[in-house]
């Protein structure tokens, strides 16, 4: 009978990861003002992301329209006079190198103020959940199951953000260029490639807020259950 109330209390201390999943969405309702902030961030850098990818394939196509057009001419028909080897480097190629070196220098701040700023909420969330922590501790959470509450409710939020974020900056994007080419452009775009590079967009802010979720989680982990029931926030 001993052996069977143990395996019980076990099987409770070990809760699966939908039970998991449930708590933790149900701590993002619960503070859904600051969750709120925390997802604003999130959806404002992968927002930018997202435009800046989305506006390179809106680029290739304009120029893939001009020169069907006949806007531009191709290498063939510049005199060959004009292509001696005393002629220096192009000069579009080297607007467009300082152009692309600018966007990853700003998308790679932007996502550095994001990792930042998730970890900022979710050391505040823990300062505010002390007793809660020390309550389900002193119940018998073991510390994983405390650090895989902020993981996922981190990853939630991450997600959840980035989806919004690339939504909204894929489509302000393309409705600025539709309205500067006209609304044909949008059936010459590769919406393969940029669906997947919307993808990749997702995928980053969603793992940029699981590891930004790593400290604050093995803070809240480290939490001594009577320190933490004493706390008065």
């Amino acid at each position: 009978m001993a052996s069977r109330e143990v395996g019980a209390v076990q099987r409770q201390i070990s809760l699966p990861w939908s039970q998991a999943v449930k708590i933790s969405i149900r701590n993002i309702t619960l503070r859904l003002g600051r969750a709120a902030i925390t997802a604003a961030g999130v959806v404002l850098v992968i927002g930018l992301l997202a435009a800046i990818l989305t506006g390179r394939e809106a680029e290739r196509a304009v120029e893939e329209r001009q020169r069907a057009r006949g806007r531009v001419a191709v290498e063939e028909e510049v005199p060959a006079a004009a292509r001696t080897e005393e002629q220096g480097p192009n000069v579009a190629e080297q607007k467009g190198a300082g152009k692309q070196a600018r966007q990853m220098w700003l998308i790679g701040m932007s996502l550095l103020v994001c990792v930042v700023g998730i970890i900022n909420s979710m050391l505040m969330s823990v300062t505010e959940r002390f007793r809660e922590i020390g309550t389900m501790k002193c119940l018998g959470a073991l510390d994983g199951f405390i650090i895989r509450l902020f993981l996922i409710e981190s990853f939630l939020l991450g997600f959840l953000g980035s989806l919004v974020g690339a939504l909204l900056g894929c489509g302000l994007m393309l409705l600025v260029y539709c309205i500067r080419e006209g609304f044909g452009l949008a059936g010459q775009l590769h919406w393969s490639a940029m669906l997947l590079s919307l993808a990749g967009a997702v995928a980053v802010g969603g793992v940029l807020a699981l590891i930004a979720a790593v400290p604050p989680a093995v803070v809240a982990a480290k939490l001594p259950p009577a320190a933490a029931l004493r706390t008065e926030v």
